[in-house]
């Protein structure tokens, strides 16, 4: 690999940032808002900024540099691509849950849904990553999708997961910023006190890690080489998925190999022959 010092230092830097990240969010709702709970109080609504920061945002960012890890290009890529799918399902999850501890607790509060643009763009962002999950699924995962299909739709399905992570940690910005405008009353946001401060510490550091996951997954000289990606997990004579025609053309190539092989030794052996005739007649 291409700068394999500088992507270690790269990855190791995002899991750090990213790793705080998910304490910075537990400290904030445990020192400066009442912790965590299922009750529909604001303990419950606790559960929105934590989830998303470690599911939407961290597990989702593991999910998408987790080809580019070089240790695990000897891996099959079918189990790279459950690996992946694993992630991303379990970033879903995650997210499906904040979203009804949002709507629960507003609910329980009388608090009006979906009125601000973060609202909008975060149910947009969580109903267009289930179908990029969906269809990754199904054209991905699936052995049922043929091969040109999926040669015309990786293009865009890494565009749009790349989208979509991005719109993730822009819309987590925009909630963490209108939950301290409306929290914070004595003293006000303005202000800054001791919890802005923390809240805004945690903010920049969603968007050093969203920086850090893009450029990794957007240097080509950091992809899984093609070579590594026709190996997948088989049995023993069995032929890849999608290759039936590859094997063929092989087979096919290796026959007539070997048919070119037979004529040379039979011409060889024809040379010989012919060169001890010869020999035999200028000797009588």
């Amino acid at each position: 690999m291409e700068d394999y010092g500088r992507f270690l230092a790269l990855l190791a830097s995002a899991l750090l940032v990213g790793f705080v990240s998910v304490i910075l969010s537990l400290v904030w709702v445990f020192h400066y808002r009442e912790g965590l709970s299922w009750d529909g109080g604001l303990g419950e609504f606790n559960w929105h900024p934590v989830l998303i920061i470690t599911g939407f945002v961290f597990v989702q960012g593991i999910a998408i540099i987790v080809y580019r890890l070089p240790w695990t290009w000897k891996c099959s890529k079918l189990l790279m691509k459950f690996i992946h799918a694993g992630l991303n399902t379990i970033a879903m999850i995650l997210a499906i849950v904040s979203m009804v501890a949002v709507f629960e607790f507003h609910n329980a509060k009388n608090i009006p849904n979906m009125y601000s643009l973060h609202s909008w763009i975060g149910l947009t962002a969580v109903i267009f990553y289930s179908l990029q999950l969906f269809l990754g699924f199904a054209v991905f995962l699936l052995p049922f999708a043929p091969v040109h299909l999926r040669v015309a739709l990786m293009p865009i399905h890494v565009y749009s997961g790349l989208t979509i992570f991005a719109t993730v940690i822009a819309t987590a910005l925009m909630g963490i910023t209108e939950k301290l405008i409306f929290a914070l009353k004595s003293p006000a946001y303005s202000a800054s006190p001791p919890e802005a401060t923390l809240v805004n510490c945690l903010g920049l550091l969603l968007v050093i890690f969203g920086s850090l996951i893009l450029w990794m997954a957007s240097r080509p000289h950091w992809k899984r080489p093609p070579a590594e990606n026709a190996k997948i997990l088989r049995p023993i004579g069995a032929t890849p998925d999608g290759t039936e025609v590859e094997s063929t053309l092989t087979k096919s190539s290796n026959a007539d190999k070997s048919d070119l092989r037979s004529n040379t030794e039979a011409a060889r052996k024809q040379n010989i022959k012919t060169f001890d005739e010869a020999g035999q007649r200028s000797t009588m």
